[in-house]
């Protein structure tokens, strides 16, 4: 077993020791695979021997930066078509590591336990029998051990088909002795024309996410600069999360917690529910349904926050990168009236700003850098006449952070899930309306939807449902080298 004696102060950051989909906004891709594994018991060796012939194809960070100087120059060349680009990401999970012979304490409890026990913390929807543990309504794929995961993204389905099946081409995957089995696998996709860069039900996404101190060097106003150690392990602001251990292994510098989640959206019946309850007093009704679900997120669709703008859409601030995350709900009214923006609003709810900043609350260990991408295909026409979700679609939500329990666990249990937040408000200002959940049968509402009447809680019907996920380890490029692939020569004991 390697040491988990503390490592002298690390060197400065290298880029080309990252895997590329963690920093930097992450590889650019308008499409996106994950293909989740197994590692079979009698080719333990034999999958680390041909770990070494996959890691050529991984992408770092020095890569993803090379790869967006050369979109942003060719978008002021004005070229007109997509450049070729593909990155190649591998994570594992906790049992994975443990099947790859790997047993260090790696200092985080909730990665340790994996999803599926945290499933019911999370508030997932199931059923919890007299005896035994509480079984979630996922899919049945990611109730089964999972082992790791490799990420595949690029500009076309060509792109990352072609590429995938080298990836598993070196795992021999559907062949007699392949090192790896598949579990499941899922592809996601940018949404077509307009609404590129909008989710599911419509609002634009992926505005608010935090810089990160010396490598992103020109952050936007509004963007919070976050430690090096909030995202990875080992950099200053890491902080381990089990009892007595107080420093990582050091193999596990720059690698990163990787939270997958599978979320269907039931875009259909969100819709419906917006037009049946339009905010009163708005003329015509579809502004007042237009207007409800700006203030159920907290941007308009264009991304345009309602806290800057609150009664009307602004296209132009929503595309404006140096003013549409430029707020921090601390307008004069903000702490105590939901005038402007309702407290339990999306957006308000999983970065509360000033909510707490304001009351010296940090929250810097709370902030993740989100890296999915949209699945499913687009409403159809037989869709929006039923008002019935048939084809299931949504996020595949991926959240990069060095302390789950600070991270991603924490802003679903104790912030999205949490009725009470943001605190200290004059009302309850109920729950996330998009991602809360109750952990029992209780109704789902929010205060405020109303600005005329913001004491009057508004029933939510479910419309993002977790289909399942896992808690990932994405190690470092200089890791997967030297602590987890096996090189020529070496047996199924050797460390390096």
């Amino acid at each position: 077993m390697a040491s988990t004696k503390a490592a002298p102060a690390p060197a400065p950051l290298d880029f080309d020791l990252v895997q590329g989909d963690v920093l930097l906004g992450g590889i650019p891709k308008k499409t996106e695979t994950y293909f989740f594994f197994q590692i079979k018991d009698t080719h333990v060796h034999e999958f680390r021997a041909q770990l070494a012939h996959l890691i050529p194809l991984i992408t770092s960070t020095a890569q993803v930066q090379h790869d967006r100087k050369r979109i942003s120059e060719s978008k002021k060349e004005k070229q007109g078509h997509i450049i070729k680009i593909i990155g190649v990401n591998i994570a594992f999970s906790h049992k994975g590591l443990v099947k790859l012979g790997i047993t260090d304490q790696i200092g985080d409890k909730t990665f340790n336990a994996g999803m599926l026990a945290d499933a019911e913390n999370l508030g997932d929807p199931g059923t919890k029998p007299s005896s035994g543990p509480f079984d979630p309504d996922w899919k049945p794929e990611f109730k089964k051990e999972i082992h790791g995961m490799i990420l595949v993204a690029g500009d076309s389905r060509t792109t990352t088909h072609e590429k995938m099946e080298q990836v598993t081409k070196i795992f021999k995957v559907g062949e007699h002795d392949a090192s790896i089995h598949r579990i499941f696998q899922i592809i996601g996709d940018v949404r077509p024309g307009k609404e590129q860069g909008h989710e599911h039900f419509g609002f634009a996404d992926g505005i608010s996410q935090p810089a990160v101190k010396d490598v992103d060097l020109h952050p936007l106003p509004g963007q919070e600069t976050i430690r090096q150690g909030i995202v990875l392990l080992g950099r200053e602001g890491d902080t381990p999360d089990v009892d007595g251990v107080t420093s990582r292994p050091s193999w596990a510098l720059d690698g990163t917690f990787l939270a997958f989640r599978l979320l269907s959206q039931l875009v259909p019946e969100f819709n419906t529910f917006l037009e049946q309850n339009p905010i009163p007093k708005v003329l015509p009704p579809s502004l007042g349904s237009e207007l409800l679900g700006a203030r159920l997120v907290g941007r308009w669709k264009s991304g345009a926050p309602i806290d800057i703008t609150p009664t009307a859409d602004d296209p132009a601030l929503g595309k404006n990168a140096n003013k549409n995350n430029n707020f921090r709900y601390d307008f004069p009214e903000d702490p105590k009236t939901q005038t402007r923006c309702p407290f339990a609003a999306h957006t308000r709810k999983t970065n509360p700003r000033a909510d707490l900043e304001d009351l010296k609350i940090p929250t810097e260990s709370r902030r993740i850098i989100r890296s999915g991408i949209q699945f499913g295909p687009e409403v159809t026409a037989e869709e929006a006449s039923s008002k019935k979700t048939k084809h299931d679609r949504g996020l595949l939500f991926v959240g990069y952070q060095s302390n789950l329990a600070n991270g991603f666990q924490f802003i679903q249990r104790s912030w999205a899930n949490n009725a009470g937040f943001p605190i200290q408000k004059p009302v309850t200002p109920g729950l996330d309306p998009l991602i809360g959940q109750t952990i029992d049968s209780a109704a789902r509402t929010m205060s405020g939807t109303n600005p005329q009447s913001q004491n009057i809680d508004l029933s939510l019907p479910v419309w993002v449902v977790p289909k399942g996920g896992e808690y990932f380890f994405t190690p470092s490029i200089r890791a997967l080298k030297q602590r987890f692939a096996l090189h020529h020569g070496q047996g199924h004991h050797d460390e390096l």
